[in-house]
């Protein structure tokens, strides 16, 4: 821990978890994004004889992955398709003769028969099965190979394995013991909560303009560098349209998406792990496993299809422990568009059903009046208490009886419906209870109805979060692919005044993250400095912007900014002095530590 990483203590269940796989023991270990799951195998293969075997879905990752470790002193390498057939026999020689402590290997390959005879002429320490969840059937990252992961319990009875996953509800969490065969194994399960991230949600109005500003506002620290960022759209043409709009207003923003030619996506890729300030808009193709600390806010400018989706993604910013934002904007064709999605899934009626309780907790999540994160740490079986670090809690959201408005909206869709035989969306609804004189109107006689102007005291922004919120409390349901809205057995109650309806009044503006509302361990990470600090901080991260250039490699690998702020804070004068400071191990220290305190007795 001390001398290949550089650290002085384990966090939470680490050590318990290494002891078990090192002694020879199976584990499930659930951790968030940023917990330190990977010494959770790495270093029972560092202690354990013969080679970790780790199974990851990143190939575009893995020579990243690869990189950092060596960098710390660990014999690492991978196998992919990516590699020249020379490079594949170095490693493969390289195992075969013990050579190696870890080596990285795709879920696709190891369910190829002649790998695992290849595996078997060596000694395999353990098997480590990253980013476990994509076992779950329906998982938003299944894939099909990792099932026949659970094999390797038959084929190698005697050798641990530890699978991981930063993401998993309690059903996930079943899912994966039952698929991977770890019925045996020690669960370690740590909190999900990642205090630093300050969670933001808005209702959409102009998103272009609110994604902009929401950039600007978190897109530079506090001496006005650009910070690196993701924004995830629904879309690939979505990508492109947002991309192209903060470029065109001096974001430094590229687009992302599986559509895109091979060589354009991992160009997009190296620039965001190797330059700073880069925006990547994205869909969800992007980010898993990329190890970039740095990362400052993620933005979702449409409606995640699932908690466990959000969780993950947003779990991307702010790995260093340092403040970081997640911010999303949603609205009521936001609702529509997933409920459509679920209606034309090729899966089953379990699965329809599945994909709707998924929806429904994520709606729960948007249209909560109490704190965010205790919503998202109970979606995952967690109690907490209020955060104090999201916008709910910041700007806490006033309430107003939504009964009345509620009830001539229901009676709208029910004399259309029951007395019309019709049924239409959302904006002819608002129309109607708003009074307006369209043709559609005229040609209907819709405007003869006893609703027809009732509601002509809300605008139309209210009434459409009127008909957001009905959707999201499961009174209203759409319905087809032209997001007809119809009303759910909960609506009779409503109607009848059996049921009050409260609905949460929109912010016009979010609550900002910067200032005195950080808290948790933001503040204990360092995230303020004096100005004498800071300013070593901004020479520290200049020498290591160089020295990583020159490398080729991205800056986190050379060091993290938590630790060059503990540098910068410290002020080390010796090689001996650099030995306490975390994340520089050995191997770092004699690589860089000259250079190092050049910088500091310098500045």
């Amino acid at each position: 821990m001390h001398s290949v990483y550089g650290y002085d203590a384990f966090r939470g269940h680490q050590a318990a978890a290494i002891e078990q796989v090192a002694g020879g023991g199976d584990a499930v270990v659930l951790m968030p994004t940023g917990g330190g799951k990977s010494l959770c195998y790495q270093i029972p293969a560092l202690l354990r004889e013969g080679t970790g075997v780790v199974v990851s879905p990143l190939i575009a990752l893995m020579h990243d992955q690869v990189d950092a470790l060596v960098r710390n002193g660990v014999r690492a390498a991978y196998l992919n398709s990516g590699q020249q057939p020379h490079e594949r026999a170095d490693v493969e020689r390289a195992y075969l003769a013990g050579e190696l402590d870890l080596l990285y290997i795709a879920p696709e390959r190891l369910s190829n028969p002649a790998v695992q005879r290849f595996l078997e002429g060596g000694t395999v320490a353990l098997f480590a099965i990253d980013e476990a969840h994509c076992v779950a059937q329906w998982g938003h990252d299944f894939r099909p190979d990792y099932l026949a992961l659970g094999d390797l319990a038959e084929r190698w009875p005697d050798v641990p394995r530890i699978a991981l996953t930063a993401t998993a509800t309690e059903a996930t969490h079943r899912e994966i013991t039952e698929r991977l065969h770890l019925g045996g194994a020690e669960h370690y399960v740590s909190s999900f909560d990642r205090p630093n991230i300050q969670y933001r949600i808005s209702p959409k109005a102009e998103v272009r303009r609110q994604l902009l500003e929401f950039v600007r506002s978190e897109g530079r620290d506090a001496e006005g560098n650009p910070v690196p960022g993701i924004v995830y759209a629904l879309s690939r043409a979505s990508t492109e349209k947002y991309a192209a709009y903060l470029a065109e207003h001096g974001i430094d923003a590229v687009p992302y998406h599986a559509g895109l030619p091979p060589e354009v996506r991992r160009r997009t890729q190296d620039r965001f792990l190797r330059e700073e300030g880069v925006v990547v808009v994205a869909t969800i193709a992007f980010g898993m496993g990329i190890d970039k600390p740095d990362v400052r806010f993620v933005a979702h400018v449409d409606l995640p299809k699932s908690v466990e989706g959000y969780y993950q993604e947003t779990g991307r910013a702010g790995r260093d422990g340092l403040p970081a934002t997640a911010w999303l904007a949603y609205g009521l064709q936001d609702v529509v568009q997933q409920r459509r999605m679920i209606d034309e899934s090729p899966g089953d009626l379990a699965h329809r059903r599945r994909m709707q309780s998924h929806l429904d907790a994520m709606l729960a999540l948007c249209e909560t009046v109490d704190c965010r994160r205790q919503n998202l740490l109970g979606y995952f079986g967690e109690r907490s208490t209020p955060c104090g670090n999201c916008d709910t809690c910041l700007v806490p959201p006033a309430s107003w009886d939504g009964t009345v408005p509620s009830q001539k909206l229901l009676s709208t869709i029910v004399r259309l419906q029951r007395e019309r035989g019709q049924r239409f969306g959302a904006g002819h609804l608002v129309d109607i209870l708003r009074g307006k004189q369209t043709a559609r109107m005229t040609q209907y006689g819709h405007d003869r109805l006893a609703t027809f102007g009732l509601g002509a005291d809300l605008s139309d922004a209210q009434w459409r979060g009127v008909v957001r919120q009905l959707l999201a409390q499961g009174i209203l349901q759409t319905v087809g692919e032209y997001g007809v809205i119809t009303l759910t057995d909960e609506a009779a109650a409503v109607l009848s005044g059996d049921r009050t309806v409260s609905f949460r009044v929109d912010a016009d503006r979010p609550a900002r993250s910067r200032g005195s509302s950080r808290s948790g361990s933001a503040a204990t990470a360092g995230a303020d400095l004096d100005p004498a600090a800071e300013e070593l901080f901004q020479a520290l991260r200049a020498w290591r912007a160089a020295e990583a250039k020159e490398q080729g490699v991205p800056a986190y690998i050379v060091f993290g900014d938590a630790t060059l702020r503990a540098v910068a804070l410290e002020r080390p004068a010796s090689l001996d002095a650099l030995a306490g400071i975390t994340g520089i191990g050995e191997k770092k220290r004699d690589a860089y530590g000259a250079k190092l305190i050049e910088v500091v007795t310098s500045n």
